[in-house]
């Protein structure tokens, strides 16, 4: 049979890194991504793109870390090479701080990022709020940058890009054989999904380029970090909100927040303020499924429901994808040759 067609639906970040795995792994399939938008008007340009993993409650922990594992050493490949300055990728250092010691005082990810350890007393002394923390290097990625080099990836090997709004996945079959849906909170009416909820978050970026070290404090709403042209301040959680407008109120308590932890931050300029809809589940829908109608079937893979976690393990849900879309092909591979007997 012809090379299957493969679709990935979907041009946010986990779609573009999933479709470029798959496009390493199958270089002989014809490769599709569709979307109604790319960037910069996708939630990963508005993703801090820090790798601090966020727990899934419902996915086993030894699978949350092997996606974290792979993304950080892929992404920390190419922070070594030539790519970084292009991709927007680079290694940060910093600290995690609280006002009580959490109940895991080591993470599951402590051993992936570098240099992991607890704060010194002498440290504690610039968070006089705080009374414990753990500081460590990770990496950043500026999502705008990473994505646009996504796309000249993706290009590169030969894969289509096409601006399209996909309001039914059945509308695919005759035209692509295997399915991947990577929409995000789209997939909430999509697929009726309604595990799947909007966290609206907010965030500020500001010219503070005096400010080298990240800060978050233990409870994830209040955190800085540093990224190569401007510093990223944040955030919030709010969960159900559908709402893209930037809130006032909101901005200067994001504002007074982090300047609380760093007071030097209160010379900042040039404010931006930037909204996103993380598409918020409690398990990443990582899973292969067979749509039929009338006899007629559509073999699907979906990856998302990453929330606020999605840069820290998107590479290796992309992976994870890919494998199921290789079990997709086999499948059509076999029902081909036995339909030729």
């Amino acid at each position: 049979m012809a090379a299957p067609k493969v679709a990935v639906v979907g041009a946010g970040l986990v779609g573009l890194s999933t479709a470029l795995c798959i496009s390493e792994a199958f270089p002989s399939c014809p490769l599709s991504v569709l979307s109604e938008q790319f960037s910069p008007n996708t939630t990963g340009d508005v993703a801090a793109g820090m790798l601090i993993p966020h727990t899934y409650p419902d996915t086993p922990i030894h699978v949350q870390k092997q996606w974290f594992k792979e993304t950080f050493a892929y992404l920390f490949a190419i922070s070594n090479s030539a790519e970084a300055s292009e991709a927007g990728i680079h290694l940060v250092s910093g600290w995690q701080v609280f006002k009580t010691p959490p109940k895991d005082e080591v993470p599951f990810w402590s051993d992936v990022v570098l240099g992991f350890r607890l704060m010194s007393p002498e440290e504690l002394q610039k968070f006089p709020q705080h009374r414990w923390g753990q500081a460590f290097t990770t990496l950043k990625c500026d999502c705008p940058p990473y994505l646009l080099w996504l796309e000249k990836r993706l290009r590169a090997n030969g894969v289509q890009l096409h601006t399209s709004k996909v309001a039914d996945l059945w509308e695919l079959r005759g035209e692509y054989d295997v399915v991947v849906n990577c929409t995000g909170v789209g997939a909430q009416q999509l697929m009726g999904d309604r595990e799947l909820l909007p966290t609206r978050g907010q965030v500020l970026q500001v010219h503070a380029p005096w400010v080298k070290h990240f800060i978050r404090d233990g409870d994830g709403l209040t955190y800085i970090y540093p990224g190569i042209h401007s510093v990223t301040l944040g955030g919030t959680r709010e969960k159900g909100s559908w709402s893209l407008s930037p809130d006032p109120a909101t901005t200067s308590d994001i504002f007074s927040r982090c300047c609380s932890l760093e007071p030097s931050l209160q010379r900042a300029q040039d404010v931006r303020v930037k909204v996103g809809l993380r598409p918020s589940r409690s398990a990443v829908r990582l899973q292969r499924e067979v749509l039929s109608r009338g006899g007629a079937k559509l073999l699907v893979v979906h990856n998302y429901g990453h929330g606020a976690g999605g840069f820290s393990v998107h590479r290796g849900t992309a992976k994870e994808a890919t494998r199921l879309v290789g079990e997709c092909i086999a499948a059509l591979r076999g029902s081909s040759s036995r339909a030729k007997l």
